[in-house]
């Protein structure tokens, strides 16, 4: 993986001085997704996808336990996950009697076992396990870890004794989109409202965090009126800019809290 492709997040933006492995990881994640998004284009011609694939059949043809897939998506610089789909499905149109559908896909790159190809299926392998930022073992990662912080936030909820609802207690209700808590009874942080509260397992850089306003933030204040979003591996300090339309943004749990009635420590 090419570590050029990433431009330096200026330390003077973020929320902490010092960073943890798991920010930095973070930070590295999301720069080098925004790379990929702006070179797709280039390695899904048909004349890229065509060159792929003779290259990924000379170099199995000459060592077919060679990490060819691999060390062919590390030479164009190109996430090896996505690399190992190009060539699954180019090898399936010309060996299927009809297209492969995305489904089918998926499921392959899920358990490469079911790959008819023995060759392939271990190709495709190192592939998905060799990657860092994409792929089924990633998703299932993030997924894990985005599980894993909103327990954390369930914890400290309850041992503050705050009354709320979670996701699937509010999509039960027939709601359709839902941060993660909403208070029964509303606080206060920072002098700022709080009627839900938001989890993020992830670094706050720009991009994110305005697609997040755009797509869910919004419309949890539409909604749910003012809330709190955690991001906590941080944040760039300059998107903490909407706390007086009723979205504030904290890098871990708040530790003043206040209740109508008291404080909670």
């Amino acid at each position: 993986m090419a570590a050029g492709c990433l431009r330096p997040v200026p330390l003077r933006l973020l929320r902490r001085p010092s960073q943890s492995q798991a920010t930095l990881l973070s930070i590295f994640s999301q720069e080098y997704q925004k790379h990929i998004k702006r070179t797709h284009a280039k390695h899904h011609t048909s004349e890229a996808i065509e060159t792929y694939y003779q290259r990924y059949l000379n170099g199995v043809g000459r060592n077919g336990t060679a990490p060819v897939l691999l060390e062919l998506a590390n030479e164009v610089d190109y996430a090896p996950s996505l690399m190992a789909r190009i060539i699954l499905e180019r090898f399936l149109q010309e060996h299927e009697e009809t297209p492969p559908s995305k489904s089918v896909i998926n499921s392959m790159l899920r358990d490469p076992s079911q790959i008819p190809d023995g060759v392939l299926a271990n190709q495709v392998y190192q592939c998905i396990v060799n990657d860092c930022c994409y792929g089924p073992l990633v998703d299932c990662i993030k997924h894990a870890i985005g599980h894993e912080h909103e327990v954390l936030l369930r914890d400290l909820l309850l041992e503050k004794n705050l009354s709320f609802l979670d996701e699937d207690q509010l999509r039960a209700k027939g709601y359709d989109k839902t941060p993660d808590f909403i208070l029964q009874v509303p606080v206060a942080v920072e002098g700022h409202i709080i009627h839900w509260i938001e989890s993020k397992a992830s670094f706050g850089d720009e991009c994110s965090h305005h697609a997040y306003l755009h797509d869910q933030f919004w419309s949890y204040w539409n909604r749910f009126g003012p809330g709190l979003v955690i991001y906590w591996y941080g944040f760039i300090q300059e998107l903490d800019c909407n706390r007086e339309r009723g979205i504030l943004l904290k890098a871990c749990f708040p530790t003043d809290i206040v209740t109508l009635c008291h404080s909670i420590a």
